[in-house]
């Protein structure tokens, strides 16, 4: 009886030496063991603890090389028994925690924060302060719409709190409304520092059909078909693509409606004016023709400067209308027979390289 007694005493000893785990607890261990899956660590209590390598961080951590045996840390308990007889544990759920905690405060003096971004799920991305998995929605993520969230997975942002619950565990954050004080701040600077004359740098962002909007800093100003090029062109897009980063010339301004308008042909000279420095009347050239009309072909000698051949100057033979002989693109050569600058005007002949030609024949 007494044996039986005595036994009965040590056994119950045995057991109140043992740390009893309860659900939600923070207890201290050591660990036993490390393998690419999981952490086994001894926490006092009669069956192991055990770390899962999903319960250690939401980012992907090789074990091997984040813990090893003998090392003590403290743990949360998620189960007493996980079904196999052990007990589970947690890491990151301390790390929650304290993440809760960081993040209320960070909220309430509305400070920025980085994020990074795990996932792109519908209506927004899944974005992580720590430990804690939080949410931006699509309409918080860029001042426009985003048509694939995917291209943010990957990255460290800056972000404001939009929303922090601990007790229910919610996390919203934006981006918008950094972004919008961002581009004001650049756009007060941009109005502060441009002048019209100005030669800037900007990025195409937009073509339609009379022009192109380009980015010059946080502003958008529009180059206007008819200030692409020197030369003929059809569409903006003969000029420019989307991407291009070109200088262009500022024409005006109006920071009452926020207009700008630039040229981009005007950043080159104009060839009119340097025209007295390449040609000359007597002058034989390579043009494109670029014009038909039933009294002459206009050519192209470089964008922005054509001249007129006369339909009497096309051939010496009698014809009925220049694309009798010519047709758009083609490539001839021309004599310049007559200059007028103030007037941007320039008189072409074909004939007479071809009469030039036969008199060179006859003589030699």
């Amino acid at each position: 009886m007494d044996n039986n007694n005595s036994m009965a005493e040590l056994l119950e000893q045995y057991e109140k030496d043992f740390v009893v785990p309860k659900k939600g607890e923070l207890v201290k261990g050591k660990i036993v063991s490390v393998s690419d899956k999981e952490i086994v660590v001894n926490i006092g209590y009669k069956a192991d603890g055990i770390i899962p390598k999903t319960e250690v961080s939401n980012n992907d951590v090789n074990l091997k090389e984040f813990a090893h045996e003998g090392q003590e840390l403290e743990v949360y308990i998620l189960k007493k028994d996980d079904g196999d007889g052990n007990v589970l544990l947690s890491l990151k759920r301390i790390s929650q925690l304290k993440d809760w905690t960081e993040l209320e405060k960070l909220a309430e003096s509305d400070e920025t924060i980085i994020v990074q971004i795990k996932e792109a799920v519908k209506g927004g991305v899944i974005a992580y302060y720590g430990e804690i998995r939080g949410f931006i929605p699509a309409s918080q993520i860029a001042l426009h719409y985003v048509n694939d969230l995917s291209v943010y997975v990957g990255q460290k942002i800056d972000v404001k709190i939009l929303e922090v619950n601990k007790n229910k565990r919610r996390a919203v954050f934006t981006r918008k409304q950094m972004l919008s004080d961002e581009l004001k701040e650049k756009k007060a600077e941009l109005w502060g520092n441009i002048v019209e004359g100005a030669v800037v740098e900007g990025e195409v962002k937009r073509i339609t059909s009379f022009g192109a909007f380009i980015d010059i800093g946080g502003l958008d100003g529009l180059i206007h078909i008819s200030e692409m090029s020197w030369g003929r062109i059809k569409s903006p897009k003969e000029a420019v693509k989307i991407g291009d980063v070109v200088k262009v010339k500022v024409l005006t301004i109006d920071e009452g409606t926020e207009k700008v308008s630039l040229s981009l042909k005007q950043v080159k000279n104009d060839p009119w004016i340097e025209f007295d420095k390449n040609y000359k009347v007597g002058d034989v050239v390579d043009a494109k023709v670029v014009n038909l009309t039933d009294f002459g072909a206009f050519l192209e000698i470089e964008p922005g400067l054509e001249g007129l051949v006369h339909i009497s100057q096309i051939s010496a033979d009698r014809i009925e209308k220049p694309a009798d002989i010519l047709k758009i693109g083609d490539v001839s050569e021309a004599k310049i027979i007559e200059v007028n600058l103030e007037e941007r005007k320039i008189k072409l002949s074909i004939r007479a390289i071809n009469e030039e030609e036969v008199t060179e024949e006859v003589t030699e």
